[in-house]
């Protein structure tokens, strides 16, 4: 592989910008384009040493910087690294690294860094994915998850199901290889119980996916009603500015406003939407149009009824439309004489919130419910947690493989089948980790990196 480079801060005016690069010539690239106060060369000083001095292209000096040293296989790549911290201007930052590549230095593609220490077994694919979870962390859980799993939380927990699965697929292996060896019979009771246990491990992260997600990915989450029942105050509320237009004209919404918020801790994908009702404005018909596609394919949905009115048939309608869904049925304009009361609304809806959107009353309540209807409350982001859908399809694909060895075992099926079973499971689960997997999935979990990660 070759030495790449890449800005590793964020595009934009800063204090400070780094660049980094890495791979066998990353020094010796450096020292082409660094030259330091000191006279040193960076090929001259050892790991975790720097050197302030100025970036220059020929007689010309760029920039003043501090270059970073970190040796392999002592850095994060595992390869030799140089980290050459300049102003933090975009213009500058683009000028060093152009000079970079004229000296040898290739663009790194997105992920590339963090795709090399995987590469370089400096950690493994539950790790670096963990990796893109903390700079993505929107809250103080998902970052805490994030950073659990990057200390192997994760990772330890599968490979500990993994090895008790190898230990028993090799039992059956030597037993059925060698039958006129002195080897000890597979105990079919041990067997099982290897099985149960695996199944019980992987049962339990498969359980708390939604629950991670919520935290770590976010929800798609709809605002939903008739018009003026306070959708757009609600909005306001949770997103805690004026997001959405508030008037007392109904249809005032006609298009779908979208913001990301933090309630408690849930990530919330927001979506306030126009009014559900039938109108004759052309443009009024799209937006409620678009309300009704955003409602079908929300994960959750707060649903909004205005608790100073008496439910009329379009309130009726959106009752129905939220049967059978995961929805918290908010009863706005608690500061008014209630028409409509949470009772009225009990055989319809499981989780309902009294608020005022105007005042912010109810908005605590909001909050609690939405964490304990989402399984969010009292999450331990310290334990083992299956950070998306390729990791939690791994664990499924074992657990259909280990499910399966069971009942054929339970059943008395020979050894055989079971040992297939149990094998299958295993690649499934070293899939996951990134002991065995095909070059075409590392490309494409890197490919979702930014670039200088």
């Amino acid at each position: 592989m070759g030495t790449i480079a890449a800005v590793a801060t964020p595009a934009g005016t800063g204090g400070i910008g780094v660049i980094r690069l890495s791979g066998e010539d990353a020094i010796a690239i450096a020292d082409g384009v660094f030259c330091s106060v000191s006279g040193k060369k960076l090929q001259e000083i050892p790991g975790y040493t720097a050197l302030f001095g100025t970036i220059r292209d020929g007689n010309e000096i760029l920039d003043e910087a501090v270059a970073l040293v970190f040796r392999a296989p002592k850095s994060y790549t595992g390869e030799d690294v140089v980290e050459l911290s300049c102003h933090g201007g975009g213009y500058v930052l683009s000028q060093v690294l152009r000079l970079l590549f004229q000296k040898g230095a290739e663009a790194a593609g997105p992920g590339e860094f963090t795709k090399r220490a995987f590469l370089n077994g400096k950690m493994d694919l539950t790790k670096a994915e963990a990796v893109m979870r903390i700079v993505s962390a929107r809250g103080s859980d998902a970052l805490r998850a994030a950073v659990s799993t990057l200390h192997g939380a994760l990772g330890d927990r599968i490979r500990m199901i993994r090895e008790k699965l190898i230990t028993a697929s090799a039992g059956l292996g030597v037993w059925a290889d060698y039958p006129d060896e002195d080897v000890p019979e597979v105990q079919s009771g041990e067997l099982l119980q290897t099985l149960e246990e695996a199944k019980s491990a992987l049962s339990e992260l498969i359980r708390s996916f939604d629950s991670g997600q919520a935290i770590t990915q976010g929800v798609d989450t709809v605002i939903c009603g008739k018009p003026n029942v306070g959708k757009s105050a609600l909005m306001n509320l949770l997103t805690g500015k004026e997001r959405s237009i508030v008037t007392c004209v109904a249809g005032t919404t006609r298009d779908v406003i979208e913001e990301t918020v933090l309630l408690g801790n849930v990530l919330l994908r927001l979506s306030d939407t126009a009014g559900l009702h039938e109108t004759g404005d052309p443009v009024e018909k799209i937006g409620v149009a678009r309300a009704r596609e955003k409602l079908e394919n929300a994960a959750l949905i707060f649903a909004v009824f205005d608790s100073s009115r008496v439910p009329d048939e379009e309130d009726r309608e959106l009752i129905a439309l939220c049967r059978g869904r995961r929805c918290i049925a908010v009863l706005n304009k608690s500061d008014l004489p209630p028409l409509l009361t949470a009772e009225d609304l009990r055989a319809d809806f499981e989780n309902i919130v009294e608020i005022s959107a105007k005042s912010g009353e109810g908005f605590e309540k909001l909050k609690t419910e939405t964490e304990t209807l989402l399984g969010t409350a009292g999450v331990d982001t310290s334990a083992p947690m299956l950070q998306n859908e390729r990791q939690f399809a791994c664990c499924q694909k074992a657990l259909a493989e280990i499910t399966q060895a069971a009942q054929a075992l339970a059943g008395g099926v020979t050894y055989d089948a079971v040992h297939i079973n149990i094998d299958s499971a295993i690649d499934f689960l070293s899939e996951l980790t990134g002991d065995q997997v095909s070059e075409l999935v590392v490309d494409k979990i890197f490919s979702e990196f930014c670039v200088g990660k």
